[in-house]
């Protein structure tokens, strides 16, 4: 071939500036595009020999090798594929737009029609000149007769082309990077890249210095192989050791034979690992396999609590493993991470479009070769086909944890404060998950036993069809139990309402912990969605079963008695105060809250309107104190309401009331030391 220049064959004027500034949004990209058309030149030598078009040699081994030079400032991507002849370097590199891929699987479409090219020639090879002042390719085609081809481009869009002297079948690229980007031929920068974009790539991948060293590795004789070149045999003599036998007499045992074994030059390692586990099926792969994979991809030691294979061919092929990491921490701060790949070829870290947004806290890696990635590769197109594979998560997901709750709830009970967040956070963003996983959210009661909310509402269901007859949740006084609904009392802090907690289980009564900073929000859409229950701090009122039968009269008389005595001591006539004669005689006061008051309340704290001049005081009116009649203490003042004492006696059992509800705000914890001292004092005779 005569040495030949001309202008590149460019449909528009002004798309070269673009492909080489504007095409990628990372730089770092132009390795991913290049190695992927050289594992794509690779495939297609492949399926040429498999169809009988070409015979590979009998050594043939794939692989794409990566030099780096930085004294030169150049680095080369060769590989030893299919290669192109000169038409095809006109045809694919000269005019840009055209894809090789393309044109050989329509050529060989009836023979492969399952082929999985990734990539192509033409936009992604013009990536290497975001950074490089001159590219140049060498190639020899794989048709018999062909002559090797010399290309050079200087990032304008003139070229020139001759024969070249390449030897064997492949393609080599030399970068010559510019000023700004020496970075990429450092081997270390190289390293990282590469392991970015193609730890998974199907060819291994080999990356080596210019001029470097030569390494050396010292192997057993027995595993030498045909390509280790050996520089040196070493003879290591057996090791003895002098040793008393069994009857005590001191012998020579040889310890160690004697070793053959030689120092090679040390073997190249391929970066890449081109079966991952996700491409297997799920039954040949191990728990350790699982395990060892997510610590090499995430860099995780802590194990994850388990895992979901994805393995789907039809509608669409899809593959992928999906962990479940521990994230019992406040959900809006767990960062989760699910790489997704396009055969192997690494996309985009939480491609928000195919992975939904709750499934954002799990860590995976999902392939699939079907996805609509735009020209560059970087960006989704044909949002109905990618909802279709958002869609197909979401319900292996929603399978997978529903299937443990049914054949394995025991294991699913020990992952359940771990994943309880997760869980109740795609409950909240995903109406379509929520209906899979509604009957499978557990909740764990005061007594640490789990139940679905089926089982939870059974026995309310089993009592009311039983005879009709007062419910323990009832109260004449309380808006909320004029409500039909199921009551599921709940507990947000074990501690602060271990007062609540301990009447419910001297009665017989249970709840529900709920302890999350999720849960809000969670139970208020359960009750959109299930109008047959409604859900109540242990601490919102006090039923039935914890009250002794007494006279209204008697209650009445004492209330109004407590309440004009508080009212003046507290210096608050909007707290609501009653009198009731509670079962456990050893607790004189209860704050109860309404439920809708501290729900609104929960609300601005967690839309920060504090500020705007709204408070807690907003909400006095809902706080009820409630002093039991059979305390001596309640009884000392009904007895002596205008004791010298009485004003403290009924702030401190307003204090210790409230810090069974909620910790005391500074200021009224500062009074009440004080106020505890000052009646310890008393008590002393002080």
């Amino acid at each position: 071939m005569t040495d030949r220049h001309g202008s590149l064959s460019i449909h528009s004027d002004n798309i070269f500036p673009v492909i080489k500034k504007w095409l990628y949004s990372d730089h770092d990209i132009f390795y991913r595009e290049l190695v992927s058309n050289g594992c794509d030149a690779i495939t297609k030598l492949k399926k040429l020999d498999m169809m009988g078009e070409y015979e590979l040699p009998a050594d043939y081994k794939a692989e794409i090798r990566i030099e780096v030079n930085p004294e030169a400032k150049t680095l080369s991507i060769t590989d030893n594929g299919l290669g192109m002849t000169a038409d095809e370097v006109e045809e694919y590199i000269n005019q840009i737009a055209f894809s090789g891929a393309n044109d050989f699987l329509e050529k060989y479409k009836d023979k492969a029609n399952d082929d999985q090219i990734i990539g192509h020639f033409g936009l992604g090879f013009y990536s290497a000149f975001m950074v490089a002042d001159e590219v140049h390719i060498d190639t020899l085609s794989w048709q018999e007769g062909a002559s090797a081809v010399h290309w050079e481009c200087d990032g304008g869009t003139e070229f020139s082309m001759k024969d070249g002297d390449k030897e064997g079948v492949g393609t080599k690229i030399t970068l010559f990077l510019n000023e700004d980007c020496l970075e990429f031929a450092n081997e270390y920068r190289a390293r990282e890249v590469l392991e970015k974009y193609c730890s998974f790539m199907p060819m291994p991948i080999y990356l080596n210095k210019a001029n470097a060293e030569t390494e050396y590795e010292t192997i057993d004789a027995d595993d030498k192989r045909d390509t280790d070149t050996v520089v040196e045999t070493i003879i290591e003599e057996a090791k003895t050791e002098e040793k008393e036998n069994e009857n005590g007499e001191k012998e020579i045992v040889e310890v160690s034979p004697r070793k053959e074994k030689l120092k090679i030059v040390k073997r190249p390692v391929p970066l890449n690992d081109t079966a991952p586990l996700w491409a297997k099926a799920p039954s040949d792969c191990t728990e350790e396999e699982y395990k060892a994979f997510y610590r090499k991809v995430f860099m995780d030691y802590k194990e994850p609590l388990f895992w979901i294979h994805l393995n789907m061919d039809y509608p669409f092929n899809l593959k992928g493993i999906l962990y479940f990491p521990k994230i019992n921490t406040e959900y809006d701060s767990i960062e989760g991470t699910i790489k997704l790949y396009n055969n192997q070829v690494f996309v985009a870290d939480n491609i928000k479009e195919v992975i939904p947004e709750f499934l954002m806290l799990l860590k995976g890696v999902i392939d699939c070769p079907d996805l609509p990635l735009n020209v560059s590769r970087s960006a989704l197109q044909n949002d109905g086909f990618v909802k279709k594979i958002s869609d197909y998560i979401t319900k292996k997901v929603a399978d997978k944890l529903s299937g443990m709750c049914k054949t394995d709830k025991e294991a699913y009970e020990t992952y359940w404060d771990d994943i309880s967040p997760f869980i109740k956070f795609g409950c909240l963003k995903d109406e379509k998950f929520c209906d899979k996983i509604n009957d499978y959210i557990l909740f764990k009661d005061i007594n640490d036993k789990y139940l679905t909310l089926p089982e939870w509402l059974k026995p309310a269901e089993e009592n009311a069809s039983e005879e009709p007859q007062e419910s323990d949740a009832a109260d004449t006084d309380s808006e909320e139990e004029k409500d039909d609904r199921s009551i599921i009392y709940y507990v947000t802090d074990r501690n602060q309402q271990g007062q609540y907690i301990r009447m419910f289980k001297e009665q017989g009564m249970n709840a529900v912990i709920l302890d999350h900073n999720i849960d809000t929000s969670f139970i208020s859409q359960l009750e959109r969605r299930n109008e047959a229950y409604k859900f109540m701090r242990i601490d919102a009122d006090l039923t039935e079963s914890l009250k002794e039968e007494a006279s209204e009269e008697e209650l009445k008389s004492a209330a109004d008695t407590l309440s004009e005595l508080f009212h003046k001591a507290l210096e608050n006539d909007k707290l609501s105060v009653k009198a009731e004669k509670l079962k456990d005689a050893g607790i004189a006061s209860v704050i109860t809250r309404s439920e809708e008051g501290r729900r609104m309340q929960d609300m601005m704290k967690m839309y920060a309107m504090g500020g705007m001049g709204m408070d807690a005081s907003m909400f006095g009116a809902d706080q009820t104190l409630t002093l039991n009649i059979v305390h001596p203490l309640v009884q000392h003042l009904l007895a002596h309401p205008d004791s010298e004492h009485a004003f403290d006696f009924c702030a401190q059992l307003y204090d210790l009331a409230m810090l069974g509800n909620q910790p005391l705000a500074p200021e009224a914890m500062a009074k009440f030391i004080e106020r505890s001292n000052r009646l310890m004092l008393l008590l002393a005779g002080e």
